[in-house]
């Protein structure tokens, strides 16, 4: 399963002894970037469980659209193929295999990929998926925050979740692509914990539900129009 090649962005290879696990990662990836080439590679050629070494070969070609290609596995024999098929390139820099949670590192990375980011910055993303859980704050004490106010610098808002799920997968990855288009550092908080808004998998996992409201506090140049672009999102129910 394969989302549509640009040649300013990173590929990804998602290598895995089970076909269907390699599809299903691929096809949760390429649905948070869709303009990200995914190339998924699973089991043996004859269709058991295993890798293939000519077939992950293939992908990286598939998947190198000019800006490299960032190797995700399952299990070490998949890294042993992914690193021989990286070796084998003639240019075995444009690729990178990653050490990385399949399916977060592959979120992760394919969304950092949609922004335009070059190799090294989205295999981090892909490294660091794991640590990207939300921050519980108990001990903040409670916002007071007037939709569109700026305060030190930080612009804030109040942002109603029109959408009927909340701040699911699709959801999150839009806002996560919104704002890493943007000089601006922002932070999404619900309840008792905050996420790093250009984190797809933190954003996730505050949980938040349609029907209730998040703080997005943004700092930086494009601060303003960062909240701006959140609420746009919001108000249109994340196109769901």
């Amino acid at each position: 399963m394969t989302a549509a090649a640009d040649t300013s962005r990173v590929g990804l290879v998602v290598v895995s002894h089970s076909d269907m696990l390699a599809n299903g990662v691929a096809e949760l990836a390429a649905q948070m970037a869709p303009d990200v080439t995914v190339q998924p590679v699973g089991g043996t050629e004859e269709g058991g469980l295993g890798t293939d070494y000519g077939a992950v070969v293939e992908a990286l070609a598939d998947a190198d659209s000019g800006a490299g290609v960032v190797v995700l596995y399952d299990l070490g024999s998949a890294k042993m193929t992914a690193e021989m098929a990286v070796e084998s390139a003639d240019d075995p820099t444009r690729y990178a295999v990653v050490d990385a949670p399949l399916v977060e590192g592959a979120v992760a990375a394919a969304v950092t990929a949609q922004g335009g980011a070059g190799l090294a910055d989205v295999a981090a993303a892909a490294e660091g998926a794991s640590n990207e859980a939300p921050t519980a704050t108990p001990n903040r004490p409670a916002l007071h925050l007037v939709q569109g106010a700026v305060s030190g610098g930080a612009v804030s808002a109040e942002v109603l979740l029109t959408n009927e799920v909340g701040l699911h997968a699709r959801p999150a990855a839009l806002l996560a692509r919104t704002v890493a288009e943007l000089d601006a550092d922002v932070v999404v908080r619900y309840g008792s914990e905050e996420a790093n808004a250009a984190s797809v998998l933190a954003l996730m996992g505050l949980s938040a539900p349609g029907g209730k409201s998040i703080t997005v506090v943004a700092t930086g140049k494009d601060a303003e129009e960062a909240v701006r672009r959140i609420e746009e999102l919001a108000e249109r129910g994340f196109d769901d």
